[in-house]
């Protein structure tokens, strides 16, 4: 069975930072692309960062130069460092899985998602 939980939201004042974790247990993890989604109220949800099995990544063009998305295939989870924070990355988080996720900007061929976690940023 596949779990996905995600984990280090909160809130943060604007410059400031965040750790996101997500584990993904029940799938073959180091096999998988990953990916964090983030959703804004009354907005659509949206890519924010990938991973591919073989370290290759990419970002959204907001978050260049200020997020890092990495993996730990042994302890089968994949990190957001989020950095320089603005006020416009409040959103609720989620990470998913799967083979075309890289280039879904909506998450829509995900089959399995988590909770999300919270992110707030005040100005």
């Amino acid at each position: 069975q596949v779990h996905v939980v995600e984990s280090g939201g909160g809130l943060a004042q604007s410059g400031g930072s965040l750790r996101l974790s997500c584990v993904v247990s029940g799938t073959i993890f180091s096999i998988d692309n990953l990916a964090w989604f983030r959703q804004a109220p009354g907005k659509q949800r949206e890519l924010v960062a990938g991973i591919t099995q073989f370290g290759s990544t990419n970002y959204i063009d907001s978050v260049k130069g200020r997020f890092t998305i990495a993996r730990d295939n042994d302890k089968k989870t994949v990190y957001l460092q989020m950095n320089d924070l603005k006020p416009e990355d409040t959103a609720v988080y989620y990470c998913t899985f799967g083979q075309t996720i890289m280039v879904d900007i909506t998450g829509r061929s995900a089959r399995y998602w988590g909770q999300g976690t919270q992110v707030t940023v005040s100005s």
